[in-house]
């Protein structure tokens, strides 16, 4: 059974834009639980005045920061829509990952087929690191033309290389890999973004993928941010206009279609704090990089890091199935912390969200649950949340108890769906 705990309590920052954690408990008679349930909660409350958010015309379009996950403003951000050449960054992640696991090497040299020369290479009018048809490239040059060039011919040569061909590559690697992310909605029909109705994503699960890259890949992100690559003798600059008009940018990834419009996935450094910001369906190319640029200097003049809760601190409870305690401490082993406006008005709430009552035994450092933060009617942020000690078996009599406690409420919810 899913449980969902929390209360609201209104602080305001102390000078300094410190924030001290408030802890609420909540004690609700849990039918059926033979107990209670614990949880904790934060909220912070700035200046009364509201900020509307960013107002921006990309259709659709979502601001994140990097390390928390938090979300600062987003405008349609889960409508499903042609990703474009941003669909490349699926594909050098699943690249990534196999150099990573150590399924391919950088110097494993796979060949330009006619297929990958015809429809991703010179002849295709399309962007292209312009390979030479039936010649070996490296996979570490191939990288380098997909992600600086966007190259339609190194994506088509890796997927070929990797999976046979581009289809299998799509349906079998590039989607069994999104979703062991946790991109449940994204689709894959090849490997480039190139027009096609089975290449859907959201901008929201795009910046998902762009973090995910940037925290998992530090080796690789940086050839986002250089600046051009030469092959086959042909120099050709990065397509990413923030690189030479915003301070700290260095990534990720443009892209354009007819049918999904102009779109681009950004990043950059500020003072410490890294930005993400996905912008879809605009009209022409100069909208789309003057639109992410001001989001992201929006997002830097408004916001700050703030902690919630520290490393460790507990920030719930979660009941326990037959255990030797009723219920378990929750914490994480690294600050949770949310991005709050500098001097707007910000209240957030944040929620433990766990399938309960866990059942025992329980390992300290077991996940059990995830801490939610709402920004008003949004989901601000999600982490995980974890036992902070092992909880073990209880008797024969408080198993039984439970278990009669999880039949009475099992037959009230029975009742109730009837009604």
């Amino acid at each position: 059974m899913a449980a969902e705990h929390s209360t609201s309590r209104k602080h305001k920052p102390a000078p300094g834009h410190s924030l001290r954690a408030l802890i609420a408990l909540v004690v609700a008679a849990a039918i059926g639980w033979g107990g209670v349930v614990n949880a904790a909660n934060n909220s912070v409350q700035g200046a009364k005045k509201e900020d509307p958010g960013f107002d921006g015309d990309a259709p659709t379009a979502i601001l994140i920061e990097a390390t928390s996950g938090s979300v600062l403003s987003e405008k349609n951000a889960d409508e499903l829509r042609a990703p474009s050449s941003m669909m490349k960054l699926m594909t050098v992640e699943t690249v990534f990952h196999a150099v990573k696991q150590g399924d391919v090497k950088l110097s494993d040299e796979y060949r330009i087929s006619e297929n990958a020369w015809r429809h991703g290479g010179a002849p295709s009018g399309t962007s292209t690191m312009f390979a030479a048809l039936n010649s070996k490239v490296s996979v570490d040059d191939l990288l380098h033309g997909a992600i600086i060039q966007s190259g339609n011919d190194a994506c088509i040569a890796l997927a070929e290389g990797m999976a046979g061909n581009e289809r299998t590559f799509a349906s079998d690697f590039m989607t069994k890999r999104a979703r062991e992310l946790g991109l449940t909605r994204s689709t894959f029909a090849n490997s480039n973004g190139l027009p096609d109705p089975g290449n859907k994503m959201t901008v929201r699960e795009l910046a998902m993928l762009a973090r995910y890259i940037i925290q998992t890949y530090p080796e690789f992100y940086k050839l986002f941010g250089e600046k051009e690559f030469t092959w086959n003798k042909i120099r050709q600059q990065n397509r990413n206009p923030l690189l030479n008009s915003l301070p700290g940018a260095d990534g990720l990834k443009t892209g354009y279609t007819s049918e999904g419009g102009y779109g681009m996935v950004g990043s950059a450094v500020q003072n410490g704090e890294r930005l993400i910001v996905v912008v879809n369906g605009l009209e022409d190319p100069e909208d789309r990089a003057g639109e992410a640029k001001k989001m992201l200097e929006w997002g830097f003049r408004n916001f700050e890091a703030r902690t919630l809760f520290a490393a460790n601190q507990t920030v719930g409870y979660a009941k326990v199935f037959g255990g030797d305690s009723r219920s378990v401490k929750l914490a994480s082993p690294e600050p949770i912390k949310v991005m709050v406006q500098k001097n707007g008005s910000d209240k957030l709430i944040a929620r433990v969200v766990y399938n309960g009552p866990v059942r025992a035994p329980i390992e300290s450092g077991q996940q059990v649950g995830v801490m939610r933060v709402w920004r008003g009617s949004n989901v601000a942020m999600e982490t995980p949340v974890f036992a902070a000690e092992a909880v073990g078996k209880g008797s024969t009599m408080r198993r039984a108890i439970d278990g009669v406690s999880e039949l009475v409420i099992g037959m009230f919810r029975l009742g109730a769906e009837k009604l």
